[in-house]
């Protein structure tokens, strides 16, 4: 029975661990003027140099097709977090959620997305202007 617990504790750990550096999206802030898009995505992530950053974030609708997508070319170690856009995209007017996903070079794409419901102006870490 102890050993069962200690198999359960060590699975915990490492499922932890593995979650434990994805990119987290801390604010979004989408602005829509005249038939285009400009996202403004901050993300936070213990870059560590070259070798594991957090190098790309992206808007996607439900079914996972790729509205926009900012690559980032170098590490953040000292400037967490940190703020990135993308202009010129466009979003469907009926287009109801989209998402914003977030990667890095040694986890890949973060299971910890954000859920943005367009036909709200505002929710948890997200701001909607429409001019």
């Amino acid at each position: 029975m102890h050993l069962k617990k200690y198999l359960v504790f060590i699975g915990l750990l490492a499922t932890t661990s593995v979650f434990a550096n994805d990119v987290e999206i801390v604010k979004v802030v989408l602005t829509g003027q005249t038939g285009t898009w400009r996202a403004d995505v901050t993300l936070k992530h213990a870059d560590t140099g070259w070798k594991h950053y957090a190098d790309a974030w992206r808007l996607v609708d439900k079914d996972g097709n790729e509205i926009g997508k900012r690559i980032l070319y170098h590490p953040h170690v000292n400037e967490q977090p940190f703020t990135r856009s993308l202009s010129n995209f466009q979003i469907s007017s009926d287009t109801k959620i989209i998402f914003v996903e977030a990667h890095d070079l040694k986890h890949g794409w973060s299971p910890n997305r954000m859920k943005i419901d367009m036909r709200h102006a505002s929710g948890d870490k997200y701001q909607i202007r429409r001019y």
